[in-house]
């Protein structure tokens, strides 16, 4: 028997509702598209496809000292990050407190010390105060949907770029089937000077984007390979996987992927 429930939390002007399936729990903001999950035996693991596919900025980037979140949803990616990088130091942008209230109270995030820290604040506006300070900036915010229109300008994509240190990463969760798909590529590649990778985690699914502040030059194939293989060890994650999405949905030329 499939057990199955529906519930707001108490703040019902805010959308923020929650649901159980098969010892899932789900985070739902304004409709019934999962935004986060959560599985309550292993409340720190990524349950999502696509939370785990944006882990493969470690591919890239393999010891940051500082991440900056925008988007919080259920707290997934900081509570991995959190639990399993110690030396990382994690910053999560929220513009609803109550998202972050329901993250504390329903999906075990951790409370706030030296290397975690939930702000209150709109992502855009904190990511242009911010430059040069993130080793890693990871971007996943919709609003219905679609993604945050703060979030996505090319404003935005510029600003995200100076945040960054010298040699920093931005990670982005797009849906490949929203209509301002191609746009967001192009403004993108434009503020990275075209130094980007994408792979999609399931057809008409999530893409992740990857894209370098400056280009880390050619990778071989085959030391890439060697990383997954070093990092799936320690992180129990597929990244021989995300090497092969890196392959089939990039421009390269022989043993290298060109970036």
């Amino acid at each position: 028997m499939i057990r199955f429930s529906r519930w707001r939390t108490q703040h019902h002007e805010s959308g923020v509702e929650l649901s159980e399936q098969n010892g899932v729990r789900a985070l739902h903001l304004g409709s019934s598209m999962i935004q986060s999950a959560m599985r309550l035996t292993a409340p720190n693991d990524l349950e999502l496809a696509y939370t785990r596919c944006m882990m493969g900025f470690l591919l890239f980037h393999p010891d940051p000292a500082n991440i900056l979140m925008v988007g919080l949803g259920g707290g997934s990616l900081a509570k991995f990050v959190y639990h399993q990088m110690s030396q990382t130091k994690t910053t999560v942008i929220e513009i609803d407190p109550q998202i972050a209230m329901t993250a504390r109270n329903y999906f075990s995030l951790p409370a706030d010390d030296e290397r975690l820290q939930v702000v209150i604040a709109e992502g855009g506006e904190y990511v242009a105060s911010h430059p040069a300070s993130a080793d890693v900036l990871m971007i996943d915010g919709f609003d219905d949907g679609r993604q945050v229109d703060t979030l996505c300008s090319q404003d935005f994509y510029n600003r995200a770029r100076e945040a960054l240190t010298r040699n920093g990463v931005l990670v982005i969760n797009l849906l490949s089937r929203d209509k301002g798909h191609a746009e967001y590529m192009r403004r993108i590649q434009h503020s990275f000077n075209g130094h980007v990778v994408t792979f999609l985690t399931e057809i008409r699914g999530n893409q992740i984007v990857f894209a370098f502040k400056h280009s880390p030059g050619k990778l071989a194939w085959e030391e890439l390979k060697q990383r997954a293989e070093k990092l799936e060890s320690e992180f129990a994650l597929p990244f021989s996987e995300f090497v092969k999405g890196l392959h089939k949905h990039n421009p390269h030329n022989g043993g290298y992927l060109e970036v």
